[in-house]
């Protein structure tokens, strides 16, 4: 009998109206010709100012997936997790722009997250995205070893700045801090950032935590080479591990600029080197912390067996579990109720702002095999329940 299949545990905060709503947004969701008009749509409406989009938004993709406007806004879905065991993390969900007035602007709310969090176990980490504090074409150059025009090097040393003075901040109020992974062509640079900042601030627990993505080759290689850089230099190693996002964007890439595909062949080879992934961090615990951000039920359970077989208890301050607000409320609330470290990525924004990162959302859950399915069987037999 599947362990994640406990409808009254994982809907309990859901009033029957609330699920219809979901149930709705899910059936939409499903269909990928409507998905991608509808976010089509959405973004362009949106851009355009027109009238009530906001409000139909916010009523509708936002309140499924987003915590609130603003963080104290998002207070409310925070307390509301804590009460059953749920961590939060506070995603501020801007995407798309490329400008230094904006890095600045969201460096500066990321360290106001930071502050805002102090003494509260209900925010257990921070999260940023390395391209909301730089442009991808200068991580891409950065990583690729080209020379930098002096205007370049000025723009990096900003971006180095800004990564600074977040993992600092972090370091001095004991609030670890997650570094979200990107496309591959501009995450040797961010890789690169990481491993400086642990460096600096993991000398005596990890603060500083980078992204693996699962779904792409050479990551088990890159995680062990990194554990001997941390064993020479004496830091710990935090790691968010996924399986990833951009799969299409990064095939259609490698085949159009003739490179090999960085991404695993096959689902099933995806899956295979994310529970290697796994084998990995439970065999190197005296180094390495992880967070397990995964929608995926069979991954979720091996890594419980793996710490039963270990004998860890649940609550181990090495090992966390996540996944996305609006989902897997399954797997989410059953981890909580046996006591595991289990958190939810809460993204807020102006409905404006965090449309980009709604419509990424939707698309792809479209492009989840089963994923969207799995909502809408659950969600429809905890309205049979409850009608019982």
């Amino acid at each position: 009998m599947p362990i994640f299949n406990d409808t009254k545990v994982a809907f309990a905060d859901k009033t029957d109206a609330q699920l219809r709503k979901a149930y709705w947004m899910f059936k939409m969701i499903e269909q990928p010709a409507l998905t991608n008009l509808g976010t089509s749509v959405l973004n362009f409406t949106v851009h355009n100012n027109f009238p009530f989009v906001n409000t139909i938004v916010k009523n509708t993709l936002f309140e499924q997936f987003c915590g609130g406007e603003t963080r104290e806004e998002s207070m409310k879905a925070v307390k509301q997790l804590f009460k059953r065991g749920v961590g939060s993390i506070f995603d501020y969900s801007i995407e798309g722009k490329e400008d230094e007035e904006t890095f600045d602007a969201v460096c500066q709310e990321i360290k106001d997250i930071v502050k805002f969090s102090v003494g509260n176990p209900a925010i257990p980490f921070i999260v940023f995205k390395p391209t909301a504090f730089g442009r991808i074409d200068l991580y891409e150059a950065v990583g690729n070893g080209s020379e930098l025009t002096s205007s370049q090097k000025e723009e990096w040393e900003r971006v180095v700045k800004r990564f600074d003075e977040v993992c600092k901040l972090c370091h001095e109020h004991d609030k670890k801090v997650m570094v979200d992974a990107e496309e591959t062509w501009m995450q040797d640079a961010a890789d690169q950032l990481c491993e400086e900042m642990m460096e600096k601030y993991n000398q005596e627990n990890p603060i500083v935590w980078n992204t693996i993505q699962m779904y792409r080759t050479g990551r088990l290689e890159y995680m062990e080479q990194n554990l001997q850089r941390a064993r020479e230099k004496n830091y710990f190693i935090g790691y968010k591990i996924v399986r990833g996002a951009y799969m299409e964007k990064e095939r259609a890439r490698a085949a159009e600029k003739g490179y090999a595909d960085p991404i695993q062949p096959t689902k099933d080879a995806s899956d295979k080197n994310y529970n290697s992934g796994i084998d990995f961090v439970m065999n190197h615990l005296d180094k390495v912390s992880a967070f397990f951000g995964t929608h995926n039920e069979i991954s979720s359970e091996l890594v419980m067996d793996k710490m039963k077989a270990n004998n860890l208890e649940n609550k181990h301050p090495n090992i966390y579990f996540g996944q996305l607000y609006g989902m897997s409320d399954n797997i989410t609330f059953y981890l909580s109720d046996k006591g595991y470290n289990a958190a939810k990525y809460l993204p807020y924004g102006p409905v404006k702002d965090v449309v980009p990162y709604l419509t990424r959302r939707a698309r792809e859950n479209t492009s989840v095999a089963g994923q969207t399915g799995r909502e809408l069987g659950l969600i429809k037999k905890e309205l049979d329940r409850r009608k019982k």
